[in-house]
């Protein structure tokens, strides 16, 4: 930045917004920062008694505000993202479709690195909407060399947004009391509502009794039936008494964890029939509109194979804040 009288400013950028006051007429921004001095704009300016102006030195290869944002967020943006112009530089980023928001934060650490740089997210691995705002970019400076646009620019495909497939979904609910018809089960009705808002099928749903072999044929039925997905319920606890775990082992089920760092949710279980996840579900599921099930099961219709460690990173963040009103299902609990 430099002085230079305001003759001799034609041609150049201004160095920031030069205000006009027009007593009981105007007041405001008459020249805002970076506009190109014209001869036309000289008598205003000295009406405004600006004989000398701030002016910025711009080098052969520097780049706009406006042109350096959108080339950041172009090479940012992967797979169903689109770019929203915002004016001084600013660009946003939002989702194209619904279904799981992933950033990867190694990327996007690169990618601030030069603090010419500013690119803010929010949380990743949650549900986002069809044109939710993810993410905003924009450079500090009017003006930034382009070699700092080019090293931003290999920065590329830091979010993204994975659809979630439409599964069919097939429901075990264990337990006697259901089985022989002393209480009614609620847990059905709750999951055929969660699965829809994740534009999911219920295929089906099987009563079984507290009995291990009868636990596995009914998972094994359900799979033949076409079931890309099974939600077990009920008997998920830690007592004597509680086969379901017992169950989905005999199935053949690959165990990844019996137990989540989440509150609601300790009880859970995730495991794999080949392809076909298997989420045993705590009685917690029912009563809370937000707990493991929001944490997990959109991950796992993103196509995400989550492994223990998956699950372990849930420590951080997996108690939930139990927000009024509920921000399901959005929710990414503590994040």
């Amino acid at each position: 930045m430099k002085t230079v009288s305001t003759q001799a400013a034609v041609g150049m950028p201004l160095a920031h917004d030069l205000t006009q006051i027009i007593p009981g007429q105007y007041k405001g921004a008459r020249f805002k920062k970076g506009h190109i001095v014209t001869e036309e704009d000289v008598p205003v300016l000295l009406s405004m008694g600006k004989e000398h102006l701030y002016v910025l030195e711009l080098g052969a290869d520097d780049v706009h505000e406006d042109e350096a944002g959108q080339r950041i967020a172009q090479a940012a943006a992967g797979e169903n993202i689109r770019l929203r112009a915002k004016g001084e530089g600013k660009v946003e980023l939002l989702a194209a479709c619904k279904g799981v928001l992933r950033v990867d934060r190694d990327k996007l650490l690169t990618l601030i690195e030069d603090d010419a740089v500013m690119f803010a997210t929010i949380h990743g691995d949650q549900v986002v909407e069809e044109g939710q705002l993810l993410a905003g970019t924009r450079v500090i400076p009017l003006y930034v060399p382009e070699q700092t646009v080019q090293r931003a620019e290999h920065c590329q495909d830091v979010i993204r947004v994975e659809p979630m497939r439409h599964a069919h979904v097939g429901i075990v609910t264990t337990g006697s009391e259901i089985y022989h018809g002393r209480i009614e089960d609620k847990f059905g009705e709750i999951l055929r509502r969660k699965f829809a808002a994740l534009d999911c099928e219920v295929i089906g749903q099987i009563v079984s009794d507290d009995d291990e072999q009868m636990i596995a044929d009914s998972i094994h039925r359900m799979i033949e039936q076409g079931a890309d997905m099974i939600a077990v319920t009920g008997g998920m606890s830690v007592d004597p008494d509680d086969r379901t775990p017992a169950g989905i082992r005999r199935a053949g089920v690959e165990i990844v964890t019996y137990g989540a760092p989440v509150l609601p949710g300790a009880m859970f279980l995730l495991g794999y029939w080949n392809e076909v996840p298997v989420v045993g579900l705590p009685g917690c599921v029912m009563y809370h509109n937000a707990s493991v099930f929001e944490l997990v099961v959109p991950r796992l219709l993103a196509g995400e194979r989550m492994d223990r460690q998956a699950i372990k990173r849930f420590a951080e963040g997996g108690l939930c804040r139990g927000c009024a009103p509920c921000t399901y299902p959005n929710c990414g609990f503590g994040k």
